[in-house]
């Protein structure tokens, strides 16, 4: 069977987005069905209504529980020292800044007046860093990439940010966590003396 141009477009996106796939063959199917001729046609077309509903919650479900994370102060403090090698003499202006910044949330965007964004748990912003829609910037990555669970594109990004620019960059530091008085005592919050790196990733400065 030989697709036209417009049909081979649809079947190239839905084999890359399940839920597009999905919510197209309920409406189409369910919504748009003309009467079924028979009744047994009608038995079935109501099972498969029936099933195709909650398939599309699940699979909305799972590819938000995969893409988005929200941090605690301590989870995230875990994360960065053990897992990132970050230094614990830095790691409360890490946590501040993030927690001003983001809020912990690793999904922020925040659009800013001089349209450029900012994205992911350290706010990294579109001008100067990453671009949008392709690899660029200083950091040579993709703005949309430090917007989902996986944060070790973030971290490199925003190493290479801290060392050129020092923690003054994010404004959330500079205006809340300057003052070292302001900063999270992790040491009693999080038990940060208990915590030693369990590996050193490739690709990434020393915190």
């Amino acid at each position: 069977l030989k697709l036209g141009p417009a049909a081979s477009h649809r079947r190239a996106s839905f084999s890359s987005d399940p839920i597009g796939c999905a919510n197209h063959t309920y409406k189409h199917m369910c919504l748009k069905a003309r009467h079924p001729k028979t009744k047994r046609d009608l038995m079935n077309m109501k099972t498969f209504c029936l099933w195709i509903v909650p398939v599309l919650i699940l699979l909305q479900l799972g590819i938000e529980q995969v893409e988005s994370k929200k941090y605690q102060r301590c989870e995230l403090t875990r994360v960065l020292v053990e897992n990132y090698n970050f230094d614990k003499t830095f790691i409360s202006n890490w946590i501040c800044l993030v927690e001003h910044e983001s809020y912990l949330d690793t999904t922020k965007v925040t659009k800013k007046g001089n349209e450029s964004k900012n994205y992911g748990l350290f706010q990294i912003n579109s001008k100067d860093y990453c671009s949008e829609g392709r690899k660029g910037g200083q950091c040579n990555m993709k703005c949309e990439d430090f917007s989902n669970d996986d944060i070790s594109d973030d971290i490199a990004c925003a190493r290479m940010i801290q060392e050129r620019e020092g923690f003054k960059y994010w404004k959330g530091w500079d205006r809340f966590c300057r003052n070292p008085q302001n900063l999270p005592n992790l040491r009693v919050a999080c038990n940060l003396r208990s915590l030693s790196p369990v590996r050193s990733p490739r690709g990434f400065l020393t915190g």
